[in-house]
């Protein structure tokens, strides 16, 4: 019986061996990897483009301004009337004229007044002769009652004469009095008159313009009843001292004190800007509108001879500095995110800091700790996919500023 053969390898009968078989796996699993990274690498995001800000070192100041527009106020502002109505009969200034102290401005007719104060003055007059009759003849009586007594004394009269004569002198002495007393009441009688005459008459009581006169002549002008107000006849201001009253936040009133310096911009001269300091901060609230609730502050110029070129009622904006800091790291106010912490880039990544605020007003802030100068600080902020570890590129540098 004859031995059986065995069967030749599977290689040898047509087959591969598993050795092969793995090589050809890994291969195109690594070909599939590599072709999935590069479509990842092909449509991935690029950089995002981040506007910077390069901290630096400068001035940073706190400010303050006003919530509604400021107004230029002349330190003495009066608004004139006659004490008494009647009409105009003298009118001696004009809309914008200049005027002293003690200036006739207007006058009401006096016709009556004047009148009854000549006959006062020719009563007066009157009087005045009657007293220097009865004084006279009162010094007379006393001298004869004198003589009287030094001849009862000597025995060549009787002492009823001498009597008589004492009795006249007390009687011209009361005379006398009762004249004197007559004539006092005839001058506060024209004295009255004299005041009478001044209810009719306005007069500057300083110098200054004349803003605004209510009343042509031969007008009749009528004085403001109790509780009823009435335009006045003439609007006096004294333009050689002006200043700003402004409605500051009343959430902003405990940081403003008197001596505080203040920037004073006008609109109505875009390009031009004045300086000045804080002087008195209103002692209570002014409630306008329910969600308005405002201080008054009043800020006089630094110079009032500039000043002088304003017209009062001017429309003004003003910034208060409560607090300044010289060569302090900054960055712009818009940078700082919730909870003090600001995105920087770093180089090419995006990080985020912690950091110390410390003076600010609404363009920088003071940086006291957690930041360095030079470090490009994120300040747009607002774009889509910023957050810490995103790849990003300045695509726009601020340079260093210093700080309002």
């Amino acid at each position: 019986m004859a031995a059986s053969t065995p069967p030749p390898p599977r290689s040898l009968r047509g087959g591969k061996s598993p050795g092969i078989l793995s090589a050809h796996r890994a291969i195109a699993l690594i070909a599939f990897i590599f072709l999935v990274a590069a479509l990842w690498l092909l449509n991935r995001p690029g950089p995002l483009g981040v506007a910077v800000y390069e901290a630096a070192r400068g001035k940073v100041e706190a400010t303050v301004i006003n919530t509604r527009a400021g107004v230029i106020e002349a330190c003495q502002r009066t608004r004139l009337s006659t004490i008494t109505g009647g009409r105009i009969d003298y009118l001696g200034v004009k809309e914008g004229d200049r005027v002293e102290t003690g200036q006739v401005l207007m006058r009401l007719w006096q016709g009556d007044l004047r009148a009854n104060e000549a006959v006062a003055q020719a009563r007066l007059a009157s009087t005045r002769q009657r007293q220097n009759e009865a004084c006279a003849r009162a010094v007379q009586a006393q001298k004869e009652a004198e003589r009287q007594e030094e001849l009862v004394a000597r025995q060549f009269v009787s002492p009823s004469a001498a009597e008589k004569a004492r009795t006249d002198a007390e009687a011209g002495a009361a005379a006398c009095a009762s004249a004197k007393a007559e004539v006092d009441t005839a001058a506060r009688q024209l004295e009255s008159l004299a005041a009478d005459l001044d209810r009719t008459v306005i007069v500057a009581p300083f110098a200054g313009t004349i803003a605004r006169i209510n009343g042509e002549l031969g007008e009749i002008s009528t004085p403001s009843p109790t509780g009823i107000a009435m335009p006045p006849a003439i609007d006096l201001i004294d333009d050689s001292c002006l200043y700003v009253k402004a409605p500051m936040d009343e959430v902003d009133a405990p940081k403003i004190q008197p001596g505080q310096p203040v920037r004073i911009s006008i609109e109505a001269l875009k390009d031009k800007r004045f300086t000045g300091r804080v002087r008195r901060i209103a002692p209570y609230i002014t409630a306008e509108e329910k969600q308005a609730r405002t201080v008054d502050v009043d800020i006089d110029f630094d110079d009032q001879k500039e000043a002088r070129q304003l017209l009062v009622g001017y429309s003004v904006d003003v910034e208060i500095v409560l607090a300044s800091r010289d060569n302090a790291l900054h960055i712009p106010t818009t940078a700082l995110r919730a909870g003090n912490k600001v995105l920087v880039l770093d180089g090419d990544v995006v990080a985020e800091r912690a950091v110390t605020p410390g003076v600010a007003n609404w363009e920088l802030t003071e940086i006291v700790d957690g930041l360095d100068a030079g470090e490009r600080v994120i300040t747009s902020l607002a774009l889509e996919g910023l957050a810490p570890g995103a790849r990003a590129r300045a695509a726009q540098a601020a340079g260093a500023r210093a700080g309002r």
